[in-house]
């Protein structure tokens, strides 16, 4: 019976995920953003039951990367696509016919979901990925993209919405989320072998930091946050070197 609880936890995400898909294409980013958190939050434990009930597999690995797909590349693929439609980005129409126009500016919201997804093939068949990462994974990158429609809703700062609705600002983020995703950058992950200050010292300033910037600029602090990630990242990279 425990080695179906990994499977069963991966499946819970891609159900969350089914349904921010839902939402997203419906303009309620909120429920959206909610559905994705949950999602990686059963993407964050499936792993773990299956190290705990030793009970890995491949067709989990395999399951959760088609799961991650969903929750962590389609759903913030659509929220930069709406993102980009609000933003009135339509640096091109197609006549088809004359019976239609489509703004084509916003479909490279989508560059996102096909980057996650080429992410994901590269880390199933890359065996080094096992204390590290290379790139960003993909629920930190679905977390940056949501952080945006959260930030427009409830901190409501002229000067920021300018700043996130701005066609430049969208169109940097999603080239810079598709190569970070892409990347062969190596950024440290939250597993911890044992709980030593020494050994983990990188992790444990990353996480009460984390806790500091949440505190203090609520879900503007998310953005920062992955900044964060990936400058320690690297800082630990030149200082291991």
């Amino acid at each position: 019976m425990k080695q179906y609880i990994p499977n069963a936890l991966t499946l819970l995400n891609l159900f969350c995920g089914c349904i921010a898909v839902i939402f997203a294409v419906n303009d309620n980013f909120v429920v959206a953003a909610f559905f994705v958190f949950l999602g990686i939050f059963f993407d964050f434990f499936d792993g773990f039951a299956a190290r705990k009930l030793k009970v890995q597999s491949e067709l989990g690995l395999q399951l959760d990367s088609l799961a991650d797909v969903v929750t962590s590349g389609l759903v913030p693929g659509i929220v930069m696509y709406k993102l980009l439609e609000i933003a009135d980005l339509a640096w091109g129409e197609v006549d088809l016919s004359k019976c239609f126009e489509i703004p084509l500016m916003p479909f490279c919201g989508l560059a996102i979901t096909l980057a996650s997804a080429y992410r994901l093939a590269k880390f199933n068949i890359d065996s080094e990925q096992q204390n590290f990462f290379k790139g960003l994974p993909t629920p930190a990158n679905a977390l940056l993209i949501l952080s945006l429609p959260l930030i427009l809703k409830f901190q409501d700062n002229d000067t920021i919405n300018a700043i996130i609705l701005n066609k430049w600002f969208l169109i940097g983020l999603t080239i810079f989320s598709c190569w970070i995703l892409t990347s062969n950058i190596k950024l440290f992950a939250l597993k911890f072998k044992d709980y030593s200050f020494k050994t983990n010292a990188t992790r444990y300033i990353f996480i009460i930091l984390c806790l500091v910037l949440l505190i203090v600029l609520h879900f503007g602090a998310i953005p920062v946050i992955i900044l964060l990630y990936i400058g320690m990242s690297v800082l630990d990279n030149l200082t291991s070197k």
